[in-house]
């Protein structure tokens, strides 16, 4: 029969959390605020956090949950309990920390968890705040999609992976027939709406794992990732079968055309973009489609 340690014992069983701690101790709470203080990145924040806290517990996970974002540490597992800790700074809810634990949290380490939660408080909201502001550098304001910063670095980190791990990635490129019109016939503010409208379109065709892009304009791009043979027609499908139904898009008779390709091995950004960009143009020139303003 397995016996539990006693909840005081300080002596840890193996944990690579604890490993991480004895190899790096921070003498006191302000070196700790020193090494928080190093970074912006969350993932970092948390690592070099969990090194402290695992000087007073046994842990195999750490979570960290905010109303924008969830992270968890590196190699977390889960455990017979999870103990949640609310963060707040000055009344402001920051988020919550949480432990997958084994046994019972002692009062004393209780309280050092305490301590250390307060010190992370002020990097953690940091951390938070410039996560918020780089989200909104790669966000169009009208429609919440990736704007053509986030596309390029998607794209790459899309490619790079599809490289390792054998995979496809799918480009899709598009822009809406005649948008101009719409514009210069209704005005601005329903040209936003038929935008709004076009990206939630675009949001109901394409699987969690994929990503939506505007650049500007009425120009838009689907990355695919781990894209099957057939899911390029899949999307296309269903994009135009969501035209003919949104009640707005069918009011102005809104068409788009779409250019698709797959990466191949010889590719580098520009040369899939490109190729889409093609296939886009040809089927721009083809098109049956045409948007007639009424």
């Amino acid at each position: 029969m397995q016996t539990l340690n006693i909840l005081d014992n300080t002596t840890p069983s193996f944990n690579a959390f604890n490993v991480l701690a004895n190899s790096n101790k921070p003498d006191s709470s302000s070196s700790l605020l020193e090494q928080l203080q190093t970074t912006l990145d969350l993932d970092k924040l948390l690592d070099i956090f969990a090194m402290e806290a695992a000087r007073y517990i046994k842990f195999s996970g750490l979570y960290f949950k905010s109303k924008m974002m969830c992270k968890t540490l590196r190699g977390s597992r889960k455990a017979k309990h999870e103990r949640q800790f609310e963060l707040k700074l000055n009344n402001e809810f920051i988020g919550t920390i949480s432990y997958s634990i084994d046994k019972p949290i002692s009062m004393r380490h209780y309280k050092d968890l305490q301590r250390i939660h307060q010190i992370i408080l002020y990097p953690l909201k940091n951390a938070l705040q410039y996560h918020q502001a780089m989200q909104l550098a790669m966000q169009d304001g009208l429609t919440g999609l990736g704007n053509r910063r986030y596309f390029d670095e998607q794209l790459k980190r899309a490619m790079h992976n599809a490289n390792r791990h054998h995979a496809q990635v799918g480009l899709v490129l598009g822009d809406l027939n005649k948008f101009k019109a719409i514009n210069d016939t209704y005005g601005h503010s329903i040209g936003d709406q038929v935008l709004i409208q076009f990206s939630n379109v675009l949001r109901a065709c394409i699987r969690d794992s994929d990503s939506i892009f505007r650049f500007g304009g009425d120009e838009f791009a689907i990355i695919v990732e781990n894209a099957s043979e057939y899911a390029l027609d899949i999307i296309q499908n269903r994009i135009d079968s969501s035209l003919q139904t949104n009640a707005l898009l069918a009011k102005y008779q809104i068409g788009c055309c779409l250019g698709t390709t797959f990466m191949n091995r010889a590719d580098n950004e520009r040369s899939l973009f490109d190729r889409a960009d093609q296939a886009l143009y040809r089927q721009k020139m083809n098109m049956s489609k045409r948007l007639s303003v009424v």
